[in-house]
């Protein structure tokens, strides 16, 4: 295998998923295919069979692989019309390769979820491309390396449930992914942050942590949080607070429900109806639980009459919102159906609005440095004309809205790209794009300018000539995410060694016997009074066992009290990663970790 790859990643990966395709109807000749893409890292496909893959299967599949591979087969491209094409996917019985032909002849395309599976001009196509691989076949639209020995370095790596074209009326297929590589040394080092990644992974920290659980008696997808984990929750959601009150913000509270015409105006049932929870019908009206928190907060805004002097009005509240997911989507604290969102919303005049998207930014750059975050860049959003299906129809405010905030990120010299058909409803929207410390890439802060809301709320000031005046801007902001996907990445990227600020625990006091105990109390009243979050370890145990159990929690402090500690002027502290305690004074100690605290130091 060359150094250099002869052929792009993904078209090496999306020919892998063929030569995948085919090893499994080598091993499993009924096997119904579905679709098999390339996908970040890998490839997947989708098949039906009568019996669970399992990891002996997948060792048998990827063996077959490297056989067929070694045989040098090419891949050849071939155009039939659709009676040929039904007439050979229809001789190997493979369904749903003639429903996606089906498709393709009555709409001249087909879709595989939200993504475009083959792609075709404007005009009707009457025929549809088929690769050959030897004696496997597929319906594709390519392209394709030119051989099997092009293919770089592979591995299967699991097996996931996936609903036929993404819709869960539709049969369930087995989802057999593998990753691939130019080089043996970049699979290594891929599998390599794998471990790592399962070693963060935010749902095995949060456990043996204790900071949150799901319970399927609770549901799925509706996090209950633990002491442990809403201590970190109020922490943060407090330098949230600390920092709206530097920028000017005033905190709302809204409810948690709304009825069916407020979401009617807002427009979020038309746009957003299959992510809202079922209509509840009362005897006053139909409700339903709150999917966004930017409706009431509009209705916030007009309750009063406003001038320009008042202008921009920052509304900010820790909003719980609920959507309604699908229980194959769910992932930990990842993708949820119950969520706090750091949200609030800048009603300001036209004239304002680049000074206030540039706060925004600013304050989000800044949350990242306190928390150590470094590897991010941003991502402009922007609608597409020919897909009103999905946005409003403004191309005035479209083109003037995406120049503004084009404008702010390049005055901040802030790394970005744009991307087309990505933002919201009613407005461009700039992403905080992040690679996570397991190589993950993540969305993270999400700030939109929305100048939809102004008519449907009819949302006004009155201006410096006395007139009503309906220019007003909304910028949606959500730096910190919500609890729930930010703590998920904050377990990650601290592998839940949380800096003293956050941690549940700051101080471990380990009583060496009962006959300690009582010291410690007085110890720990002492910080605790200070804001200190200090616990006693008074299990039965021998003082080592509880030292391994504060490294094992990852505690920043712990201190043993024994005989030799009791009635002395300083105590003994040893930091977390040490092995070497340092005395200090009880005094000395609890100035030095406040300060640690008040400064939210790493």
């Amino acid at each position: 295998m060359e150094d250099s790859p002869k052929f792009p990643l993904e078209t090496m990966r999306h020919s892998a998923a063929h030569l995948m395709a085919a090893a499994i109807l080598k091993l499993f000749p009924t096997a119904k295919l579905g679709v098999g893409p390339a996908i970040e890292n890998g490839f997947y496909y989708d098949v039906d069979l009568e019996t669970p893959i399992s990891a002996n299967d997948l060792t048998k599949i990827e063996t077959k692989m490297r056989t067929i591979a070694a045989q040098n087969l090419s891949y050849e491209r071939k155009e039939l019309n659709f009676e040929e094409a039904k007439a050979l996917f229809g001789k190997y019985h493979q369904k749903y390769k003639l429903e996606l032909i089906d498709d393709i002849e009555k709409k001249g395309t087909t879709k595989i979820g939200d993504e475009e599976y083959v792609k075709t001009s404007e005009e009707m196509p009457t025929t549809v491309s088929v690769y050959e691989t030897g004696t496997f076949v597929d319906l594709c639209q390519g392209p394709h390396v030119d051989t099997t020995a092009n293919l770089g370095v592979f591995k299967l790596m699991s097996v996931a449930g996936a609903y036929w074209r993404g819709n869960e009326k539709n049969p369930m297929l087995q989802r057999i992914y593998g990753v691939l590589f130019a080089t043996q040394e970049d699979l290594d080092a891929y599998l390599t942050m794998l471990e790592e990644a399962e070693k963060r992974d935010h749902r095995k920290i949060g456990k043996e942590q204790e900071l949150f659980f799901f319970d399927e008696l609770a549901g799925k997808g509706l996090p209950i949080w633990l002491p442990n984990g809403t201590i970190i929750r109020d922490e943060i959601q407090n330098l949230a607070v600390e920092k709206e009150r530097a920028y000017g913000y005033e905190r709302i509270s809204s409810p948690l429900l709304g009825k069916e015409e407020l979401y009617l105006t807002s427009g979020h049932l038309p746009y957003y109806k299959d992510d809202t929870y079922p209509a509840m019908v009362m005897d006053d009206g139909t409700y339903y639980l709150k999917p966004m928190n930017c409706p009431h907060h509009h209705l916030i805004y007009r309750s009063k009459p406003r001038s320009y002097r008042d202008l921009p009005i920052r509304l900010a509240e820790y909003g719980m919102c609920h959507r309604n997911e699908l229980s194959g989507t769910l992932a930990g604290l990842l993708r949820v159906r119950e969520m706090s969102m750091n949200d609030a919303h800048i009603y300001c005049r036209r004239d304002q609005i680049k000074d206030e998207f540039k706060k925004v930014i600013q304050m989000t750059q800044e949350y990242f440095t306190l928390f150590g975050l470094t590897d991010y860049w941003f991502r402009l959003s922007k609608w597409d004309a020919n897909n009103l299906d999905k946005y409003i129809n403004q191309p005035d405010n479209w083109d003037f809205a995406e120049g503004v905030l084009r404008e702010v990120l390049q005055e901040l010299n802030v790394t970005f790209v744009e991307a087309d058909n990505e933002a919201a409803f009613y407005g461009p929207k700039v992403d905080a794009q992040f690679k996570s410390v397991i190589g993950r890439t993540e969305t993270m802060s999400t700030i939109q300018l929305d100048f939809a809301a102004k008519d449907r709320f009819n949302l006004s000031y009155t201006s410096s000539e006395g007139t009503d005046a309906n220019d007003v801007f909304v910028i949606h902001r959500a730096p910190l995410s919500t609890h729930e996907r930010f703590t998920a990445f904050l377990i990650e990227h601290y592998a839940g060694v949380w800096p003293t600020w956050l941690a549940p625990v700051q101080v471990a006091l380990l009583p060496v016997g009962d006959a300690h105990v009582e010291a410690c109390e007085t110890l720990a009243k002492e910080m605790r009074e200070q804001g200190i979050r200090a616990k006693i370890d008074i299990a039965h145990e021998t003082v080592g066992y509880k030292i391994r159990r504060a490294e094992t929690q990852k505690i920043p402090y712990m201190i043993v009290i024994g005989d030799r500690e009791v009635g002395q002027p300083t105590i003994p502290v040893r930091a977390r990663g040490t092995k070497d305690t340092v005395p200090y004074t009880q005094e000395e100690f609890i100035t030095k970790i406040t300060q640690e605290i008040k400064q939210r130091s790493r």
